[in-house]
């Protein structure tokens, strides 16, 4: 089969203007033939018959199991069932792109396009992001070095700097070396840009005004009397809002299909809440009668924070969930090596399957209806097939077999069509936990309904933090938990927990302008490094300007 790349540059696209006539959108910015921003007032409203349909997953393995290229099979074939749907995506970090993940739309013919584009600097979005956030750590050590009217302790400052990379060297570094004139010298570090808040505050803004009232609320650092510093105090919030304005648009492109993508917005979900913005959602629900969404890495992780964050947040009331897995990742979680992934192993399928069956359990936590979809591959043999779709029969939830990949639309009809069905019953959605709980009492809701984890350990520092936000009064927000996205557990070697294990705690973090608490398990970092042979390795540009080795 041809790559991904070949593929997507073999379809002819249309003009973006062909797609916004169909939306009877009128309101918008061209970015080429192929990209546009619309309007933040799209998004304003709700159509009273739109249905919001989540795509998750399993926990991830080496593999791939395929969650985006679902999401957009599913919004094609609705499309070609006579439905009017649009696929709702995070934008891929520049991180990922040229490390160990790869890009992020897509695959075999489900794809969102131009895929280099998007998958690279697209609109600018990101880049907005980054100069907004470095902005404010420039005015923070300015401040600091014209005399400190604030009194902020340079030891206390919760503001760090960011870079859409994976770059380990900058996860510690000291400033304002050098002369006097070069600063206060203090120690400062990195995130990668999609971990920061202002990326949170980004995705979970309902428009313009909200959005700066969400990051005047940001609290960059305390004083030397222990009280929060606030953005708006920094007299910046005007200039973000400035770089800012443009970025909050959200982006529009195609499939392969030529059916609509609004694509804005992309936090991890292993270390940030992991879903697109709630502009973008709600824009994509008064366009069509079928919003399907994503939320990243498994059900755990993406699903969990979709609900407990997002939904709560803008109010949004999804009618099912699609929870994705492939034969061969969950054979990988019964313990098969990779070598041997491609042999029939009913057992570590058996196995394996145990992961899938949580994640199902999970969300049906949640009162949300759910389906199963086998992300099928040529190596899956019909013994293997038969075997996960009897063992998804006793959930007692239907399953359904997608060849979105090879197919397109076609190879997920049926899945298309089970989800209308599925979106006709009635949702009972609620969150999993209560915000009157104490921040020890929802992360222990999520540890032990959520990971199946049998308790909680707090280190020292974690429990001061929660302690001090207690203290501020600000206690009574929902919980974002960085944790691995390998594993149920907050251990990446551990796939599959039989026994009783507890999770650790290791930092806490207020982030008063997204309206979340980040809970820091053990070895989680807001900064990624790069692997031993990173992606970057492989992409060029030939002579006529071609981007190759992009995936």
């Amino acid at each position: 089969m041809k790559t991904d790349i070949e593929i997507a540059r073999e379809t002819e696209l249309v003009d973006i203007d062909e797609i916004l006539k169909k939306l009877n959108i009128t309101k918008y910015d061209k970015y080429g033939n192929y990209k546009a921003k619309i309007d933040i007032s799209y998004s304003k409203g709700k159509k009273n018959d739109s249905n919001l349909i989540l795509v998750t997953s399993i926990n991830p393995t080496p593999l791939g199991e395929g969650k985006t290229t679902m999401n957009i099979a599913i919004s094609m074939a609705l499309n070609k069932l006579g439905h009017s749907a649009i696929s709702v995506l995070r934008e891929p970090s520049l991180g990922p792109s040229f490390g160990l993940k790869g890009g992020a739309t897509g695959g075999g013919y489900s794809q969102v396009v131009p895929m280099e584009d998007i998958n690279l600097h697209f609109t600018g979005d990101f880049h907005a992001i980054t100069t907004a956030v470095n902005l404010v750590s420039a005015i923070i050590d300015n401040h600091i070095y014209q005399g400190n009217e604030l009194n902020i302790d340079p030891s206390r400052i919760q503001w760090k700097r960011v870079l859409d990379l994976n770059d380990r060297a900058l996860r510690e570094v000291v400033v304002g070396l050098g002369k006097r004139t070069d600063g206060v010298t203090r120690q400062d570090g990195f995130d990668i840009t999609v971990a920061s808040e202002m990326m949170a505050v980004f995705c979970l803004s309902e428009d313009l005004s909200d959005f700066r009232k969400n990051v005047e609320n940001m609290i960059v650092a305390y004083t030397y009397e222990n009280k929060p510093v606030y953005l708006k105090e920094l007299k910046v919030a005007g200039s973000v809002m400035a770089i800012m304005k443009d970025a909050l648009k959200p982006n529009i492109v195609q499939t392969l299909e030529h059916t609509p993508a609004i694509i804005h917005g992309g936090p991890f979900a292993n270390i940030a809440h992991g879903c697109n913005s709630i502009i973008a959602t709600k824009t994509a629900l008064n366009l069509c009668d079928y919003a399907v969404t994503e939320a990243g890495f498994g059900a755990d992780l993406g699903a969990e924070k979709f609900f407990d964050i997002k939904c709560r947040k803008a109010g949004l009331n999804p009618k099912c969930a699609v929870v994705v897995a492939s034969i061969r990742a969950l054979k990988y979680h019964g313990g098969l090596g990779i070598k041997d992934i491609k042999n029939e192993d009913l057992e570590s399928l058996k196995n394996g399957f145990e992961n899938l069956k949580t994640h199902v359990e999970n969300v049906k936590k949640y009162g949300v209806n759910v389906i199963v979809a086998i992300n099928k591959f040529d190596t899956d043999t019909d013994n293997e097939v038969k075997l996960l779709k009897g063992l998804v029969d006793e959930l007692g939830v239907s399953t359904v077999v997608c060849e979105g990949f090879a197919k397109g639309s076609d190879g997920t009809l049926d899945l298309a069509k089970e989800i209308v069905e599925l979106c006709e019953k009635e949702s009972n959605f609620k969150p999993i936990y209560d915000l009157d709980l104490s921040i020890e009492e929802k992360i222990e809701t999520v540890a032990k309904e959520i990971y199946r984890a049998s308790g909680v350990n707090y280190s020292k520092k974690a429990s001061n933090e929660i302690k001090k936000i207690r203290e501020l009064g600000m206690d009574k927000l929902p919980i974002c938990i960085a944790k691995t996205q390998y594993s149920l557990s907050d251990d990446p070697k551990n796939l599959n927990p039989k026994e009783d294990y507890s999770i650790t705690i290791n930092d806490v973090k207020l982030n008063r302008g997204a309206g979340f608490v980040v809970c820091i398990t053990q070895n989680i970092l807001t900064m990624p490094g790069l692997p031993k042979k990173p992606a970057a390795y492989s992409i060029d540009v030939d002579e006529q300007g071609n981007i190759n080795g992009l995936f």
